[in-house]
C-alpha cells in the first residue's frame, strides 16, 4: 500500500460536478493498493497517518498530529501510485489491485483510518473521474509504503 499525504488548508472532490468531500486544515490523502496488502499494512498507515507530527506548534516547529490538532483527513483512491514507468513512456499498472479488490481494500482502510482518527473522513468516490483541488500549505508532502516498515 502507498499514501501520498498532504497538509492542506483546504481540499475537495468533485464527481460529476458534485462535491463529494471537501475539509478545510488537515491532510489530504491519496491511497493505492496492491493485491498483498492486507490488516496490517491498513493499520500501519493509518498509525502514521494520524500519528504524523507535520503540524506547527505554537514556536511555529512541526510537532503535532493531526489527531493532537483535531484536524480533518480526506481520504482518495489513486490506483496510479502504483505506476511502473521502467520501460517505455507508458505507464503499467499491473502492480496495482484489481478493481473490484481495491474497491474492497479502500473501503476497509477507509474505515480503519475514521476509527484511527475517530471521527468521519470524506472521501472521494471510488473509480470515478474525480477532481480534486487542494491548497498544499508548507509545501508538505510525504510518501509512505507499507512495504518498506523497516
Amino acid at each position: 500500500m502507498k499514501v501520498v499525504i498532504q497538509r492542506v488548508t483546504e481540499a475537495s472532490v468533485v464527481v460529476d460536478e458534485k462535491v463529494t468531500g471537501n475539509i478545510q486544515r488537515g491532510l489530504l490523502v491519496l491511497a493505492g493498493f496492491e493485491e498483498s496488502d492486507n490488516d496490517e499494512d491498513y493499520t500501519w498507515i493509518s498509525n502514521k497517518i494520524c500519528n504524523l507530527r507535520i503540524f506547527n506548534d505554537d514556536q511555529g516547529v512541526m510537532n503535532l498530529s493531526c489527531i493532537e490538532v483535531g484536524y480533518d483527513i480526506l481520504l482518495v483512491s489513486q490506483f496510479t501510485l502504483h505506476a511502473s514507468t521502467k520501460k517505455g513512456n507508458r505507464p503499467s499498472y499491473i502492480n496495482a489491485s484489481k478493481p473490484d479488490l481495491a474497491r474492497e481494500q479502500y473501503l476497509t482502510f477507509h474505515q480503519v483510518l475514521a476509527s484511527n482518527l475517530n471521527k468521519p473522513i470524506p472521501k472521494g468516490v471510488f473509480g470515478a473521474d474525480m477532481k480534486v483541488s487542494l491548497t498544499n500549505d508548507g509545501p508538505v508532502t510525504i510518501i509512505i509504503d507499507s512495504k518498506n516498515k523497516a
